[in-house]
Parts: C-alpha cells; sequence; structure tokens
C-alpha cells in the first residue's frame, strides 16, 4: 500500500483540435514498416506458443550490437526487466538506490518486494557520482541509473560510468537503463554493454518503446554475464515475450535504415524546439533523448498553466510533479508540425 501507482503520459484533450500526443516519449516516426509487417504476419499463428527464450530476436539483437547473444534476456519492456532484476536479487528490507529524478519503475518495483527505495541527490538534474556513492549503505543491493535519464534528458559519460563502476562495492548490482541510447549522438556516451562485458555485476537495459516504435508490443532486453542471465531465465516468465513482439523486434531492430531516419529526424528537431523554447525565455535542459525537460517561471506562467493551455489546443504533453519537478513540463520531440504547433501554442502563452 505504499506503492504509488504508475500513471502513463495521457492521451486525451478536451480541445476541438487534432490531438498531438507528446506525453510518452514515442517515437514520431512509428514503427518500421517491415515490423508492422512482420506482425501482421504474426496474426496467423497466434494458436502456437511461441519459443519462450526468443533465440532468434536475441540473435538478431546480438547482430547489430555486436554482442553475444547467450547473454541477452528479453522481456515484456524493459519495466518487466526491472521487477525481475529486483525480484531475484533483492528482499524485505534490502535498499536500492536510483538517481533523485529516476524512472519511477524503480521505486515502485522495490516496494514491490519489501525492498528500500532510496534516492541519491542530483546535480543540476544530472547524476552525481559522488552522491551515489555516497549514498550507500550496507543494506544496498541494487542501483538503478538511466543513461540517459528519463525526465532529465542528462547522461553520464562512458568514463564517469566506468569509474562509478569500479568504486562500487563487487556485491552490489549496478543496472544500466539505456532506454535512450538509440538517440545519443555524443562521442563520450556508451549504453554500458562493455561494462556488463567486463564485469559480473552490470547489467545494461534496452527497450523497442521508444526508438523502434513498439511501446504497444512491450519489449525490452537485457545484457549481463552468463551468471546473472541465468538467473534471470530463471524468473522469468516462460512465454512472456509474445510470438508478434518477438517477430515485429527482428524486423524493427535489423530496419538500420528506419532507425537512422529516426536519430536523424530527432537530432534535427530536438535543438529546433530547444532553442525556439529558450527564445520565449523559457529554461530547456540539454537533453540527449527524445524530448526536452522545460522550466517555466511560475506564477501565471506556471508549468500547469502552459500544460492546461496546450491541452485546449490539442497538445498533450507531461507534467513533472510525481519526479519532484513541478516548475518543469517533459515534451517529446514529434512530427515537425507538432513542434510547430508546440512552439506556436506556448508562443500564444508566455504572451498572453
Amino acid at each position: 500500500m505504499q506503492i504509488t501507482p504508475y500513471k502513463q503520459g495521457g492521451w486525451k484533450a478536451k480541445s476541438t483540435k487534432k490531438i498531438i500526443k507528446l506525453s510518452s516519449n514515442e517515437t514520431s516516426l512509428g514503427p518500421s514498416p517491415k515490423a508492422v509487417a512482420a506482425y501482421l504476419k504474426a496474426a496467423k499463428i497466434l494458436n502456437r506458443y511461441n519459443d519462450g527464450s526468443s533465440p532468434e530476436l536475441r540473435q538478431a539483437i546480438a547482430k547489430v550490437h555486436g554482442l553475444n547473444w547467450g547473454k541477452i534476456v528479453c522481456g515484456a519492456g524493459s519495466d518487466e526487466l526491472i521487477a525481475l532484476i529486483i525480484q531475484a536479487y533483492a528482499g524485505v528490507g534490502d535498499e536500492i538506490l536510483y538517481s533523485e529524478h529516476g524512472f519511477l519503475m524503480y521505486p515502485i518495483s522495490a516496494l514491490k518486494v519489501g525492498a528500500v527505495p532510496v534516492k541519491a541527490r542530483e546535480k543540476n538534474l544530472r547524476a552525481d557520482p559522488k552522491s551515489i556513492l555516497e549514498s550507500i549503505t550496507e543494506k544496498t543491493k541494487i542501483i538503478f541509473l538511466a543513461n540517459p535519464n528519463n525526465p532529465t534528458g542528462s547522461y553520464l559519460t562512458a568514463r564517469e560510468m566506468q569509474e562509478l563502476r569500479a568504486k562500487i562495492r563487487a556485491h552490489i548490482l549496478l543496472v544500466i537503463d539505456s532506454a535512450y541510447a538509440e538517440y545519443v549522438t555524443a562521442k563520450d556516451y556508451s549504453d554500458g554493454c562493455e561494462l556488463a562485458e567486463k564485469s559480473e555485476n552490470t547489467i545494461v537495459l534496452h527497450t523497442f518503446s521508444k526508438i523502434y516504435g513498439l511501446a504497444g508490443l512491450r519489449l525490452g532486453w537485457s545484457y549481463s554475464c552468463a551468471e546473472i542471465t541465468d538467473v534471470l531465465n530463471r524468473v522469468r516468465g516462460p512465454f512472456n515475450v509474445s510470438t508478434p513482439a518477438q517477430l515485429a523486434g527482428i524486423a524493427a531492430i535489423s530496419d538500420k535504415k528506419f532507425t537512422s531516419q529516426a536519430v536523424a529526424h530527432n537530432k534535427k528537431w530536438l535543438p529546433w524546439l530547444s532553442g525556439k523554447l529558450e527564445n520565449l525565455g523559457l529554461k530547456v535542459y540539454p537533453s540527449a533523448a527524445n524530448f526536452i525537460l522545460v522550466e517555466f517561471p511560475g506564477g501565471k506562467k506556471s508549468a500547469q498553466a502552459a500544460d492546461e493551455y496546450l491541452k485546449k489546443h490539442g497538445i498533450i504533453v507531461r507534467r513533472m510533479e510525481a519526479y519532484s519537478l513541478p516548475k518543469c513540463l517533459r515534451i517529446t520531440i514529434g512530427l515537425a508540425t507538432e513542434n510547430q504547433a508546440v512552439f506556436a501554442a506556448l508562443t500564444e502563452f508566455m504572451q498572453s
């Protein structure tokens, strides 16, 4: 009963205008046409159980990322994998550590097994390695670190992650949640798979919900050492990834051209929208993902007032009270016309 139920990004608004949904960080380009075709093909074999270990999907993932497919575990979204990791490695009274404005499913999954969620302070809305290390106690079992982080969009460099892992005691798991890794173009970034390759206490998570556009199918994967992989396969459900998800996932991750188009779109429109909103006098935090975190001045120009104004114009974004960021709204990068609509509406709001 300590759990506050997770509330997803909104999808409805009372408006006469066409709804623009920018509340859940979904890719604006949708799924690859090849993934859609694979999903439709799966309809013919829905009466059959699939291979629960998802071998062909894991092989496709390994081929794209240059990994050992035997160390990959697939799940019904990275949400399920987060829960499985905590179920396997933590219990009543153990501490689960995460950054101050980290993904809400970390504390929720911790509370489900009776563990204690602990926040490590961030510095300028960026995970602080020093604070994380200072927050470790004898009860700490797992550290979750989203990189880039949702909802702030900030990230730690590959070197910072390596140094952090080296300073964390060996018996503590470091889980690097790389849900938005495919969007990052910075040269000093790594999704963390090389750390998982070299150590026995690091897990990397990826999802098909973001750049691959398969949020509705629920599909994610983890990468870790053989021992952790074995444990996760013992606690996961035997058919936890559906046949449509497996087939669509293979097609999506194999369509590198379509993925590149999604990266290019984000690379163009993220700085465009950030710059336009900054010119309105709003504070836009640097983001390496496919969304921006926008801070409003308050008073009549508060985040809450801006949210209501946007809804009247059919634009749905995400309020941030649940993440202890009440002055902010998180806005997903949309199609060109959607980004322009956001700028136009917020221009009117700030000038009204």
